[in-house]
């Protein structure tokens, strides 16, 4: 397992991993998506609230594993599944809910923590903001590229005339041929409006409705 400190020190590392990852998530939708101005204080309550709910998942994980420890106690059978655990797997059952307590102790911390959740939405508008440069690069890079320059021009132009025969033309053929049959649709419509018929000697269409 590890020694406690150390397991915790990774926990948390993970775990401010996965809260960039969702506060550069929420900083593309809002200002891409949703053209926002990027403003740190903003972000500062998703970000917290997000720290948080990381450290409840830890709680979570820790209160699981007191139960599972309660159930282990005075058990020495053997066990039938990887979490059907006995007496001698209470030290690791132990240290492994000091570890998910002291995770979620230290991201609370964090939560709370006004420069540390700063330091967390800048390092995530960061790569954010990576993630948009490397998109616009990439485009860049194919709409600039001429056949001449580009090494895998002949071996992709293959691939490029096959998806247009197989793909595109026939979606183009039955785009022109679905437009076709609602112009020859529209046209009998209003040729029968024309010539409507005599019900009684009276032409139905000088009927006002």
């Amino acid at each position: 397992m590890g020694k406690t400190a150390e397991a915790i020190a990774e926990g948390v590392s993970i775990a401010s991993a996965a809260a960039r990852l969702a506060i550069r998530n929420r900083i593309l939708v809002e200002t891409i998506a949703h053209d926002e101005p990027f403003d740190v204080v903003a972000f500062a309550p998703f970000a917290h609230d997000t720290l948080t709910a990381l450290a409840e998942e830890q709680e979570q994980a820790a209160a699981l594993v007191k139960r599972q420890r309660k159930k282990a106690w005075g058990r020495f059978t053997d066990p039938d599944g990887t979490h059907d655990y006995r007496d001698r797997d209470m030290r690791n059952l132990r240290k492994r809910g000091r570890q998910y307590s002291g995770v979620a102790q230290a991201l609370r911390r964090m939560a709370d923590d006004p420069h540390v959740v700063r330091t967390l939405i800048e390092q995530s508008r960061d790569a954010a903001w990576g993630d948009v440069e490397a998109n616009l690069q990439r485009r860049l890079r194919v709409e600039g590229m001429r056949p001449d320059l580009d090494p895998d021009y002949d071996r992709m132009r293959a691939a490029r005339m096959q998806s247009i025969r197989l793909v595109d033309l026939p979606r183009l053929a039955a785009h022109k041929r679905h437009h076709d049959e609602a112009v020859t649709d529209a046209g009998s419509a209003a040729q029968a409006v024309t010539h409507a018929p005599r019900i009684s000697g009276i032409d139905v269409s000088e009927l006002d409705s």
